[in-house]
């Protein structure tokens, strides 16, 4: 089966289509041309103290061009043959995807063995370092909490639901959402990124994706749906009230992870143990309710998770969630080389359309 790519935006100003004939027969589409000496100069020589991430296939630096603008360049390793097929997936898939909340692809350069994007700069830089850094520079209250929730949410939804074909990011984690100077949260690294026609109920993929985030069904079956971005997103909801890193197993002394954790709070009644030490106010009714749209995005059947556009209003809205059916989350552990699962195949059934219908009931506002 082949997956369609965007089309080419057609030729004009600073818009050329480059054709790489060291690719494997692969091309680059059609996006801004950096030469390799611009962004160079622009990185001070890819210096050390530019270095702001690195990926799995190469690192991320701060740039700045002639004029001025602030740019963020990730450089791709030019061993990895794999890498590269990525990043012509990546420059395809996001150079003309526009939203608010996913962040803007710039330009790129394909000169000789070097393979750059170019990226606009987030002067907040990652999710995860605002959660798990040391948190010296950037205090997270509950209400830039929310915002990246719902922000990431609708960045999804419009992925899913609004652009034709539909895209799958498949890497969903608090490293991919970058933040603005007003903590507006960008989902980036499209590079692991699937593109679904909609007559497409699922994909038999090659595993990607990260260590504590990935949905049960597809690490069991292979089988990629929308459902494995809705759980990667619950986890990311857990992550982001908790100020803790899903890949920690010890949790309150006992080796759980963090969705194993959340959901025993949840049988225990005690979510507000789960919120972090850090929020010294927040609305717990709120909050509790964040958690509990989490639960819903990581049970453990994936027909049973919402879809996005359905996350947004249990988000946004103050309502009461039907929590009769909400059921076990699906729980992935990680045993030396291979990953075992806590529950049956038959239990990760998928389909990329469907969700119970009936998840969230309204309740008058008082």
């Amino acid at each position: 089966m082949s997956c369609c790519f965007f089309g080419a935006r057609k030729k004009g100003g600073d818009l050329v289509h480059h054709n790489t004939r060291d690719t494997g027969g692969d091309s680059i589409a059609s996006t801004k041309n950096f030469s390799f000496s611009e962004l160079r100069l622009a990185t001070n020589n890819f210096h050390q103290t530019n270095k702001i991430g690195r990926g799995g296939f190469g690192t991320v630096y701060k740039g700045t061009l002639s004029k001025g603008k602030e740019i963020a360049v990730k450089t791709l390793a030019a061993e990895s043959r794999q890498g590269l097929r990525e990043f012509l997936t990546e420059i395809e898939t996001i150079s003309n995807v526009k939203h608010p909340n996913l962040v803007e692809i710039i330009g790129c350069c394909a000169d000789g063995n070097n393979r750059i994007l170019v990226y606009e700069y987030l002067e907040n830089r990652s999710l995860d370092g605002a959660l798990f850094g040391s948190r010296t520079s950037i205090k997270l209250e509950w209400d830039k909490r929310a915002t990246v929730c719902l922000g990431t949410a609708e960045g999804l939804a419009y992925l899913h639901e609004e652009l034709v074909p539909h895209i799958v990011h498949r890497d969903i984690k608090a490293s991919n959402i970058l933040l603005d100077k007003d903590y507006t949260p960008k989902i980036g690294d499209f590079g692991l990124a699937k593109l679904f026609p909609d007559n497409i109920t699922h994909i038999s993929t090659k595993i990607a994706g990260t260590t504590g985030y990935l949905a049960p069904e597809y690490v069991l079956g292979g089988q990629l749906t929308m459902k494995a971005d809705v759980y990667s997103f619950g986890v990311l909801i857990l992550e982001t009230v908790s100020g803790r890193s899903s890949s920690s197993s010890i949790w309150q002394g006992d080796k759980k992870s963090l969705l194993e954790w959340a959901w025993q709070l949840y049988q225990d009644g005690k979510l507000l143990e789960l919120v972090d030490e850090e929020l010294d106010d927040f609305p717990e009714k709120e909050v509790v309710r964040y958690i509990k749209v989490a639960l819903f995005c990581a049970q453990a059947n994936a027909n049973r998770r919402p879809m996005m556009s359905q996350v947004i209003e249990m988000l946004s809205r103050d309502i009461q969630l039907n929590e009769k059916e909400l059921t076990p989350p699906g729980f992935l552990e990680d045993s030396g080389a291979s990953m075992r699962s806590k529950l049956k195949l038959s239990e990760c059934s998928t389909s990329q359309q469907s969700s119970v219908p009936l998840t969230i009931t309204q309740v008058t506002p008082r």
